[in-house]
């Protein structure tokens, strides 16, 4: 989408505006937006999501001792050699290898901000018939799994009767 002042630039920045009732869409790229910054709160403050994840990142990082940042300092991506330090400070990887090396301090971080560490994503109403029933699969097998790692083998044989049903519907869509 190209920036609905200049013409020239891609629009980077999406603001929706609602006055009275009235909604109003603006589609800029960095340099209207700062140029309209009256307009649009946030734009001349060099607002990022990257500046928004580095504070979510540096939120402990004040209260905890020396060990933590003597930590932080030396948790390293093999590949690329960004430091924790560095990513805490500008939000922004490496390469796609520092997800693994600092696994252990994102899954708290994505935790604190989306509560929760897996995403479930959505299903359309409409067409999302089959994927649901094969969720519930996914979900009922785990359940069985439990069950039989805890040696509850009547309830095991319930849920694997209702996974068979569930596969059936699956089978005739």
């Amino acid at each position: 989408m190209i920036c609905q002042e200049c013409k020239k630039r891609p629009a980077t920045l999406h603001f929706t505006k609602i006055v009275n009732g009235e909604k109003t869409e603006s589609h800029l790229c960095e340099v209207c937006a700062q140029d309209k910054g009256e307009m649009f709160p946030g734009a001349m403050n060099n607002f990022s999501i990257h500046n928004l994840l580095s504070g979510l990142l540096n939120h402990n990082g004040e209260s905890a001792g020396e060990l933590h940042v003597n930590q932080e300092q030396t948790l390293r991506c093999n590949n690329c050699g960004l430091t924790y330090k560095q990513f805490s400070k500008s939000g922004r990887f490496g390469c796609s290898n520092c997800y693994s090396a600092f696994e252990s301090k994102l899954d708290p971080l994505f935790r604190r901000i989306h509560g929760n560490t897996h995403h479930s994503g959505k299903v359309p109403e409409r067409s999302g018939g089959s994927i649901k029933l094969k969720k519930q699969v996914e979900e009922l097998k785990k359940s069985l799994q439990r069950c039989i790692e805890h040696e509850e083998f009547e309830e095991a044989a319930k849920i694997r009767d209702r996974i068979r049903g569930l596969e059936n519907k699956i089978a005739e869509l």
